[in-house]
């Protein structure tokens, strides 16, 4: 099932809607001009939205570092922040991220196939109604090329973007870097100043999948640089 997380004062969504945006409730740390940093211990306090049964979040040291750790056997639940980012003190979104094996068999763009074993979100609302809201989903494709892009095959408020593809870095700590702002012009023609909300899951409820990611501190920064992976 896909699924869009509401945010705060917004009705929750509609039975079968989109893995995309993001959920109510405000967690820790206050907004600031310098790097918004969330460490993995503070990223497994975050809330949880569940979509069909629990995807199990815990600390492990994973890698001779502690870590999160998702693991989907078929569930599809959530870890959400709520919380305003400034695009223009803060532009970028740096994490590191690590999975264990990919889907074989899905087709990504359909219904069914919505599934990845690791994806990292940002939702910004665009008015206030519950359906109001534009999320960029990175993910850690099985199939799609590096690179693509696509609607969510539930709603074209949600936009798939692959930053990793198939299983050859799987078991391989990988850093990304994102320039959300650019990513929502390419992606969405929109320009924001800012997001709502920032979250993290590894799903595999429509086809059934099996997949275990991992995850470092995430930041919202200034800088650009790729961060330095355990």
């Amino acid at each position: 099932m896909a699924r869009i997380l509401p945010l705060r004062h917004l009705a929750a969504p509609p039975p079968r809607t989109l893995t995309c945006a993001l959920v109510s409730a405000a967690v820790l740390m206050a907004s600031c001009a310098q790097a918004q940093t969330f460490s993995p211990r503070a990223m497994l306090d975050w809330p949880t939205k569940s979509f069909a049964g629990e995807t199990a979040y815990r600390l492990v040291e994973h890698d001779g570092v502690s870590v999160l750790e998702a693991r989907s056997r078929g569930q599809a639940s959530a870890r959400y922040l709520e919380r305003d980012i400034d695009l223009g003190e803060t532009p970028y979104l740096r994490w590191c991220w690590q999975v264990s094996g990919v889907y074989s068999g899905v087709d990504e763009r359909t219904e069914s196939g919505d599934d990845y074993p690791a994806r990292v979100y940002v939702a910004r609302r665009t008015g206030l109604l519950p359906w109001q809201v534009e999320s960029v989903n990175y993910v850690w494709s099985s199939n799609q090329p590096a690179g693509t892009s696509w609607p969510n095959a539930f709603t074209d408020r949600a936009v798939l973007l692959a930053l990793q593809s198939g299983g050859a870095k799987a078991g391989q700590w990988v850093g990304e870097v994102r320039d959300v702002a650019a990513d929502y012009r390419r992606l969405f023609g929109a320009s924001p100043d800012g997001v709502d909300g920032l979250a993290l899951m590894s799903d595999g409820d429509n086809a059934g999948g099996d997949a275990t990611a991992w995850f470092s501190k995430m930041e919202f920064s200034a800088s650009s640089s790729p961060p330095v992976c355990p």
